[in-house]
């Protein structure tokens, strides 16, 4: 089930940004195969580990990776997410597998990228916004950058990783032959910035913490305090939309009309807007959220009130649109995006670390011996 069914994937687990290309990649049919390293990592309930079977292999260990060969042997890609160079050390570099297999894809997920002088460099996904331009806009007006949670560096460049995956095995179609695809957190930052690279050269963007009309700059695209304490979003943009939220809101249209989006805010228009993001916050201030809901949801104020991950799968439209499943007692993302023929199958709890290592290695034309052998030496979970 699902459009990438018959595609054999194999993941050297790592964290963040890899584990969700191939969430990415299992929700949508592929055949992912997870290899953890030795001895078994705990178990946990690890969203971004489901709908994969889990092998344990130790890689420092010819044997460990002689096992590891066998199954590129059959596969259509490889993926991992260690520091450049590691992999050749190891001996399961991109030249070594597709030594066995001309058309393996093999992927490749780091920070900075496989070159550059920062490329051996430790980083997390707050690093590689910050470099990307991103990190700067994004926080409270004459306040400090602010992270936003790890979304945009890790999760932005595991989706680029599935993406370039997917690119590279179209590609194969026409060819026959794998290549390498570097996927870069920053990468990934970076072309998240493309439209505000092209405000700024129209002289469109202000740069700095809340100075963009995109970053809550505007009063009428941020986010406002309710009576009981929650929070609402706005973001009536367009004039039609705005002036729509100026006659919901009972507001003077005389001192709010003219200050909507008409292009590159002027000195005196953003001088306005610091006046008047007080005077609506005081109206938000007036009734709960729930009674805003009920005024604006559903209208083209473009109104949402802001959800807690408790929350969010409780409301109305996600559950009509099953937005979250529930995989083990766990609320989460359903496979996304939607297709009219081939449906993602529902998705699977993380498997144990290891669980599946004899059954993986079996169907590979391991013997029982062979298994046995690594067991006993180590390279593999003593399990069945």
């Amino acid at each position: 089930m699902g459009p990438l069914a018959g595609v054999r994937v194999i993941e050297l687990a790592g964290l963040g940004a890899a584990p969700y290309a191939g969430m990415m990649l299992a929700d949508m049919g592929a055949e992912v195969t997870r290899v953890e390293r030795m001895p078994p990592p705990p178990a946990l309930p690890d969203v971004l580990a489901r709908s994969r079977r889990s092998v344990c292999l130790d890689l420092k260990q010819p044997a460990g990776v002689a096992a590891l060969m066998r199954l590129v042997d059959d596969a259509d890609v490889l993926f991992e997410g260690f520091r450049p160079g590691v992999a050749e050390r190891l001996g399961v570099g991109p030249d070594d597998c597709a030594s066995r297999n001309p058309k393996l894809v093999y992927g490749r997920m780091t920070g900075w990228g496989q070159t550059g002088p920062l490329a051996g460099a430790a980083g997390h996904d707050l690093n590689y916004v910050a470099l990307s331009g991103a990190l700067h806009a994004i926080g409270p007006q004459g306040g400090k950058p602010v992270p936003p949670l790890n979304l945009v560096g890790d999760f932005g460049g595991g989706l680029l990783l599935a993406f370039g995956i997917v690119c590279a095995l179209n590609e194969r179609e026409r060819t026959g032959t794998g290549q390498v695809v570097d996927a870069a957190m920053l990468d990934a930052a970076t072309s998240f910035m493309g439209m505000f690279a092209g405000f700024n050269a129209m002289g469109a963007f202000e740069e700095g913490p809340g100075e963009s009309m995109l970053a809550g700059a505007a009063p009428f695209y941020d986010t406002y305090e309710t009576a009981d304490g929650k929070f609402i979003a706005l973001g009536s943009l367009e004039p039609q939309f705005y002036s729509l939220l100026v006659e919901k809101l009972e507001l003077d249209p005389e001192r709010f009309g003219p200050y909507g989006f008409r292009g590159p805010a002027s000195a005196k228009t953003r001088a306005a807007w610091v006046e008047l993001k007080v005077e609506l916050a005081a109206r938000i201030r007036e009734r709960t959220r729930d009674e805003w809901c009920e005024l604006l949801e559903g209208s083209d104020v473009c109104f949402a009130p802001v959800l807690s991950l408790s929350e969010a799968p409780s409301h109305p439209h996600n559950e009509a649109r099953d937005t979250f499943v529930d995989v083990a007692g766990i609320p989460q993302n359903a496979p996304a995006p939607r297709f009219s023929r081939t449906t993602p199958a529902m998705p699977e709890a993380a498997r144990p670390p290891g669980a599946d290592t004899h059954e993986v290695l079996a169907e590979a034309g391991f013997s029982g011996d062979e298994i046995t052998g690594l067991a006993e030496g180590g390279v593999i979970p003593d399990i069945n």
